[in-house]
């Protein structure tokens, strides 16, 4: 085995769960980053995982990988952020334990975050949310599956990692139905469920079967879906949408969309911001603001209740030449 394999090793063992005490949350982002790292140098250097030396990981190869992230894996630049951030965690720590290593591993901290764009956020609107919802079939279990996945993501906002992590234990399906999820830093929160959203997870439950800790969205082992196999999903759903509400071709479907969508839903709605932050799980009730920014109607209601100006239009008189000899003083 080569001197990375354990130092991957310690940093989960002892850095993240022993010291910083991570969150299941953070523990599993950081575990995809290096699993997708260490396989696309697999590709690059006909190297097994567990072979890897530290200096395999240097700039060049590094550059690469976050390259192959945006360009063949379609990751935004907040994802490729995310990722080489975890990859700095691990560097830092192995700066520790592998000084002979510290030129290569200096240069890999070196590597500057992307800078992004605000964009405005992308929703859908209810015709839209009509469409990717009818898509799944309901005839095969697993349309049955998807179409209780899609209903929950878009009517409670949770995250793909709280999404998948739902099991049967978490549904309170009886009198004031909601939902139980643990988020970011080990928060737990709950969201309450519509009737419609009650009655398609009663009859999923009846045919899911399992105990308490069962995965509410399981694969075909059993096991929780992904959460690459939770964007291949909704992808595939809102491709065969298109066929019936067009407006979708100009959009890139993913879970984060839906969650974008649960809360422009909650704000058009009336919501007060506040709300929307803890439904959705935010640290901070100023996330909520690029939701206003979003919605064009909101601004439009803003407009239609301003009063416009008093002015007569008239065309254009050049001032007196001795005023605009004073005003130019």
């Amino acid at each position: 085995m080569s001197d990375l394999a354990p130092t991957v090793e310690a940093f989960f063992t002892q850095r993240l769960i022993g010291q910083l005490q991570a969150s299941p949350h953070t523990v599993t982002a950081y575990r995809d980053t290096y699993r997708l790292l260490f396989v696309f140098v697999q590709k690059q250097t006909g190297k097994a995982p567990s072979q890897l030396e530290v200096a395999d990981l240097d700039t060049p190869m590094i550059a690469a990988f976050l390259d192959h992230l945006e360009h063949r894996r379609a990751s935004s630049a907040r994802t490729r952020n995310a990722r080489l951030s975890a990859i700095h965690s691990l560097f830092r720590f192995a700066a520790l334990r592998h000084p002979e290593h510290a030129a290569t591993i200096q240069r890999v901290l070196a590597i500057p975050q992307k800078r992004r764009d605000d964009g405005v956020v992308s929703f859908l609107t209810t015709p839209e949310i009509d469409a990717v919802l009818a898509a799944p079939d309901p005839t095969t279990r697993i349309g049955r599956r998807d179409h209780a996945l899609l209903l929950v993501a878009i009517q409670t906002g949770l995250r793909v990692s709280e999404l998948v992590a739902v099991c049967r234990q978490d549904l309170h399906l009886e009198a004031n139905a909601h939902l139980r999820c643990y988020g970011k830093g080990r928060k737990e929160r709950y969201t309450p469920l519509t009737a419609h959203t009650t009655t398609v997870l009663q009859a999923w439950l009846e045919e899911l079967g399992g105990g308490p800790d069962t995965p509410l969205f399981p694969g075909p082992s059993g096991a929780a879906l992904g959460r690459d196999a939770v964007r291949r999903l909704v992808i595939k759903h809102a491709v065969a949408a298109r066929a019936h509400c067009p407006s979708l071709n100009a959009k890139r479907v993913t879970p984060h969309v839906l969650r974008h969508t649960t809360a422009m839903q909650l704000l058009q709605s009336g919501c007060d911001p506040t709300v929307i932050a803890l439904w959705l799980g935010h640290e901070d009730t100023k996330t909520v603001q690029i939701y206003v920014h979003a919605d064009l109607a909101l601004k439009e209601q803003a407009l239609a209740r301003t009063t416009p100006p008093n002015v007569t239009a008239g065309r254009y008189q050049p001032p007196d030449p001795l005023l605009a000899f004073l005003e130019d003083l």
